[in-house]
């Protein structure tokens, strides 16, 4: 057993006027209900670090139905990883129950052995990907059980005290990403932490510790082992950071973008695509929280206009943008179809001598509001911009704005077969 370093709440900066309240709520809820209750993860480190978190993640000792009996609006999601989602409205406040790490022969699938049979790189002989986490352990466990180690650092709302078992504090005055434990070894077991090592590098201006840059060097061909779709949502992830342009140079320095998708990693450092990110990062910058612009529509045509999409050749049902420029990463139809969409108008907002009937037209159409975004984020026409918030704030001081066109499909009647007349 680690003794934990424990510092109490005069002698560090988190308040509790800091955390979300709906957080708060539910840890003092899973506290007054007899269980453990930390904040933990990304939601310690930005606080202590004077940033502003993004997520307020919640760790604790109840099982996720032990959560689920506290709370009426609480969700259990996930397979690989059950988590309990409280719901307030429109945010989540995410409840993961304390893990503990599994030795691979107990807790990886078991076509694990198969797939290392079958060539898949192994570390020792061992096929390490995870494909099962859900062996509950106590908060010590926990924290060894986690990428990083200022990812592990730990705020008891019983005591108001930071708990860092793994020496997060210490890297995060140094300011340097360190794995915990073997980095070759975290990395096999979820090839993602590659990935998220170096953004977590960029954004917080932090560097990467030796051993784990090599390790990603040696180990980079793994990330194609990872979910496609997991990979996207990591994607997307770095897009709303406003740090994407030294990221994805990063990932293309290390060799990461390769293997999911040649292009890009070709691309990284073309001037079309980091002048692209750097509009997207200069928008998201202007904001507190990531604006409701940066929808997977806009952030998708963020990397794929600077590499060839354009309406002409992009259309889903003729050009696939997926196999031509993302490669294993899983792009949805609909938000291909809606970046089609919002290309498609961006001559018309640019127009200034639209009609009124035709704009009015225009603000009714359901890409209306991505198209837009995209015209502030990369139009460089700042006039088109005004002209539409102007037109946008004068509906709305003399009259309602139309409502976007609401798809209702028409149920038709099955027609009956006739029957053959039964002859007499």
């Amino acid at each position: 057993m680690v003794a934990p370093t424990i510092i109490p709440r005069a002698e560090h900066p988190i308040s509790r006027r800091d955390i979300d309240p709906d957080a708060l709520k539910v840890l003092y809820r899973l506290k007054e209900g007899g269980f453990i209750a930390y904040l933990v993860g990304g939601g310690v480190r930005d606080l202590l670090l004077g940033r502003q978190p993004k997520d307020f993640d919640v760790g604790t000792s109840a099982h996720p139905y032990q959560v689920k009996r506290l709370f009426r609006n609480c969700w259990i999601i996930g397979r690989r990883f059950r988590l309990a989602h409280v719901k307030f409205g429109q945010k989540i406040i995410e409840v993961a129950t304390f893990r503990r790490h599994v030795p691979p022969s107990n807790g990886t699938d078991p076509g694990a052995a198969d797939a290392a049979a079958g060539g898949r790189d192994t570390f020792g002989g061992r096929d390490l990907l995870i494909h099962r986490d859900n062996t509950f352990g106590t908060p010590e466990e926990d924290a060894f059980r986690r990428d990083f180690t200022v990812n592990a650092l730990f705020y008891d709302i019983a005591t108001f005290s930071i708990i860092d078992y793994v020496g997060g504090l210490r890297d995060l005055h140094d300011r340097v990403i360190r794995a915990i434990g073997d980095p070759e070894e975290r990395f096999l077991e979820d090839p993602v932490r590659m990935l998220r090592a170096v953004a977590f590098a960029e954004r917080l201006d932090f560097r990467l510790d030796p051993p784990v840059e090599d390790a990603i060097r040696l180990l980079r061909g793994e990330i194609a082992r990872s979910a496609p779709a997991r990979l996207m949502e990591e994607y997307y992830k770095v897009l709303r950071t406003g740090s994407s342009a030294r990221v994805f140079r990063a990932l293309a320095r290390v060799g990461l973008l390769g293997p999911v998708a040649p292009a890009l990693q070709e691309a990284a450092h073309s001037p079309a695509l980091i002048a692209s990110l750097e509009r997207l990062d200069a928008h998201r910058r202007l904001f507190a929280a990531t604006p409701d612009a940066f929808t997977n529509p806009v952030l998708l045509g963020t990397l794929l206009v600077p590499l060839g999409f354009t309406v002409e050749n992009g259309h889903p049902s003729r050009h696939p943008a997926k196999e031509a420029w993302l490669g294993m990463l899983p792009v949805a139809r609909r938000d291909l179809e809606r970046l089609y969409q919002l290309l498609g108008l961006q001559r018309r907002l640019r127009d200034p001598n639209l009609s009124p009937r035709a704009a009015r037209a225009l603000l009714s159409r359901s890409a209306f509001a991505d198209a837009l975004a995209w015209l502030e984020i990369h139009g460089s026409d700042p006039a088109a911009v005004a002209r539409w918030r102007s037109l946008i704030e004068d509906l709305r001081s003399h009259e309602a704005l139309p409502a976007p066109p609401a798809f209702i499909p028409v149920r038709r009647r099955r027609r009956r077969s006739r029957r053959p007349a039964v002859k007499p």
